[in-house]
């Protein structure tokens, strides 16, 4: 059994760390059981995937609990009936209980849609980042793992997974340090978002390389020379730049293939840091340089730690090359980022403050999106925490702020310190006054102004800034200061959206709607929605499907009432058989139809309704109208019991088929109406109305269909959850 991961155990003892190769082999024997006969899309054994996974994380360096927790990451989510977290802590402890959990997805948790499950996702695994960013380095193997694997995966999905993986984990692991799992998770991706742009670069970079063979030796060669000659220790690496970095860079800066300068790169290793700047000197004085091409990332180092310094030079051959200059350490540190901690020490003490100042960002993320419960909103704080380009700004006394590219002068404010950024009236730029809204420079020296007599923070800044730091801190003041005003915005933006209805409604109606309504998504009263929606924590516009849909319950058309004149006229008399195989008590030759809000069908318990001048209304017993109209004292008498005959699906009136309504939930295919239709087809069944609903996460199908009664129409649903791309379908509309 173990030969499976020999690999895994040559890597560890490769490291030369204290592995507990014991704990190793048990985790791996516990993951190899759970998931026996479970197989991956490629249709190899799934256990091959953890022990990928832990083989990376063997790679990276990191102790035995990560080894164990990567072989393990994936049995609490799809092995649940045979194991809990509980029984990972009692196994293995809580360090690996603590990694596996962040590592879960929470599959047990209904939500209303793929966007909130989504985003609740991240945040778990964000949390448990905060605590031990472990957890993120093993997800990051996990992710690259899979990757590698995505051929075997439906295109869809191949294309859903590469997107995400570029916008949320390729920028996570540059964020971290850790560039060369970085570059393979972009260029991966890349081939599957835009393979035609990728084989085209590529086939660039191999006719310019080919052109140019020999180019990579013979600079290594001067290099060699120039730099021996000054009697220094170093060691040189040269390369071409990777198919991602160009094409990145022509699609970021508009230019061909043949603008892209710096195609080739030459790292060199020194011993000391002085001694790089001594190398950056010989190069300079080798090669012409090219003007604004030099950056210092070793006195200013970037916020993932990244330090090295960069140039860019013309070689003899009149072909321009790029040139990093870093020592042993600062190279150690740029490959794998805060890992390295774990690579090249015993490992990290609590006490290490320098290390958790360097990973103070992921609290501020988490922090900064606690008062939201926006998805769209979490998302787009985590792009650009994460993803965006840095600036360095300057205070007067020379402490250096970091910032996303296109940050304002009030992100710079609240970056300092909330009380800062509440008591901003104005900023200097260089020692000009300048707007609070305007976007500083790269360099920029900033002083902020601030008052004592302020009156804090306005909601105008929410629209301006760009850090989720800052508008989370303007959203506490105001959570905190204007809580009576905030609730009067947020009732007055409820009321404004149910005035789009068209419906009157009660104020007992109201607050049952909104008290539903905050049960739905977590808030503990009315109040706290109102609070919420106005300091900006919610936007009305993410919760107005759920309102219209506590509206609509609460607030329901009811049947047409009748004349006092109709309701005494019709006698009790036995059970009669009436039109579409319905028999309801008291009523013979009486017209019935069919309810179009709940579409009833035989096998379905049902009720009959008295209406104005349309004879009997036939429901689902469960219906919503039904429910809402028993409670109605105006309705007493009305209701009538009906059942169906027997026979009762051989006698619609439509074509022997009575309708039907169904919503098939779907990842967006080419081939997914086709594909549906055709199955109907294949059963022979009538499709009398078809439309779409477009969702960022997959498509919605609503369908009405013809079928006898509940049985046939169960077996169309099981038909149709087969298809291709189909996730679910549901009866009646959502």
């Amino acid at each position: 059994m173990y030969a499976a991961i020999a690999k895994l155990v040559m890597i560890s003892d490769d490291n030369n760390r204290p592995y507990d190769m014991n704990k190793i082999k048990r985790a791996y024997k516990y993951a190899y059981r759970l998931h026996d006969g479970q197989f991956r899309a490629s249709g190899e054994p799934y256990i091959m995937h953890p022990v990928a996974v832990a083989e990376i994380v063997a790679s990276l360096g990191l102790d035995t609990d990560s080894v164990c927790a990567a072989l393990l990451h994936d049995t609490v989510e799809d092995c649940g009936n045979e194991i809990s977290i509980e029984i990972i802590r009692k196994e293995f402890g809580p360090t690996v209980e603590l990694l596996v959990d962040g590592l879960t997805k929470l599959v047990q948790i209904p939500f209303d849609d793929k966007e909130e499950e989504h985003m609740e996702n991240l945040r778990k695994m964000f949390l448990a980042m905060a605590k031990d960013v472990r957890v993120i380095f093993i997800k990051l193997c996990d992710r690259l793992h899979n990757m590698r694997t995505l051929m075997a995966k439906p295109e869809k999905k191949r294309r859903i997974t590469a997107l995400e993986t570029m916008q949320v984990y390729a920028p996570l692991a540059h964020r971290l340090g850790m560039q060369r799992i970085k570059q393979e998770l972009e260029n991966i991706s890349l081939q599957y978002l835009d393979p035609i742009g990728y084989d085209e670069v590529r086939t660039d970079i191999e006719d310019k390389y080919g052109a140019n063979i020999d180019f990579i030796a013979r600079t290594k060669d001067i290099l060699y020379e120039k730099l021996g000659e000054n009697g220094l220790t170093f060691n040189i690496d040269g390369r071409v730049k990777s198919v991602y970095s160009i094409y990145r860079k022509m699609f970021s800066q508009n230019k061909s293939f043949d603008e892209i300068y710096d195609f080739y790169a030459f790292r060199i290793i020194t011993a000391t840091e002085l001694e790089c700047y001594t190398v950056m000197g010989i190069i300079h004085d080798a090669f012409k340089s090219m003007p604004g091409r030099f950056k210092d990332y070793i006195s200013t180092p970037k916020p993932n730690m990244y330090q090295s310094l960069h140039t860019t030079v013309i070689g003899r051959d009149g072909i321009p090359f790029e040139v990093q200059i870093r020592t042993k350490k600062m190279h150690q540190i740029a490959e794998y980022g805060v890992a390295a901690h774990w690579k090249y020490k015993s490992g990290i003490k609590e006490s290490d403050e320098s290390f958790d100042e360097k990973l103070r960002w992921i609290s501020k993320l988490i922090e900064s999106e606690e008062g939201t419960r926006d998805s769209d909103e979490f998302m787009r704080a985590l792009k650009v925490d994460i993803v965006q380009d840095e600036i360095f700004v300057f205070t007067p006394k020379g402490d250096v702020i970091t910032l996303p590219q296109g940050a304002t002068l009030i992100d710079f404010a609240y970056s300092i310190h909330s009380a800062v950024g509440n008591k901003m009236v104005g900023a200097k730029i260089n020692g000009i006054i300048a707007p609070i809204d305007r976007i500083p420079n790269n360099g920029d020296i900033v002083q902020i102004i601030t008052s004592s007599s302020s009156k804090g923070p306005s909601r105008d800044w929410l629209k301006v800034v760009k850090t989720g730091e800052a508008r989370s801190k303007i959203r506490q003041w105001f959570k905190k200061e204007r809580k009576t005003e905030n609730i009067m915005v947020g009732k007055a933006e409820i009321e404004r959206e149910f005035r789009k209805y068209g419906r009157p409604y009660t104020p007992a109606q109201r607050d049952e709607i909104l008290a539903n309504l905050g049960h739905r998504i977590g808030m503990a009263s009315v109040e706290d929605l109102f609070n919420t929606i106005g300091y900006g924590g919610l936007a009305v516009a993410k919760i107005a499907v759920k309102l219209k849909d506590e509206f609509d319950r609460v607030v329901a058309l009811p049947p047409e009432e009748p004349t006092a004149l109709e309701v005494e006229k019709i006698a009790v008399k036995p059970g009669k058989k009436n039109k579409g195989g319905v028999v309801v008590d008291g009523v013979d030759g009486c017209e019935v139809k069919f309810a179009r809000c709940c579409n009833p069908l035989p096998g379905d318990s049902i009720v009959g309704f008295i209406t104005k001048g349309y004879g009997i209304s036939i429901h689902k017993s469960d219906c919503p109208n039904v429910i809402l109209g028993e409670s109605n004292p105006a309705n007493a008498g009305r209701f009538i019991s009906a059942h169906w005959e027997k026979e009762a699906s051989k006698s619609s009136g439509d074509g022997n088929m009575f309708e039907a309504i169904m919503q098939v939930f779907a990842e967006n295919d080419l081939m997914l109406l086709a594909d549906l239709t055709a199955a109907l087809a294949e059963m022979r069944v009538s499709l009398h109305q078809i439309n779409t609903q477009m969702k960022s996460q997959g498509i919605i199908v609503n369908m009405v269909v013809g079928c006898r009664d509940i049985d046939h129409f169960r077996s169309i649903m099981s038909r149709l959850k087969s298809v291709n791309h189909v996730i679910d379908v549901k009866r009646g509309y959502t």
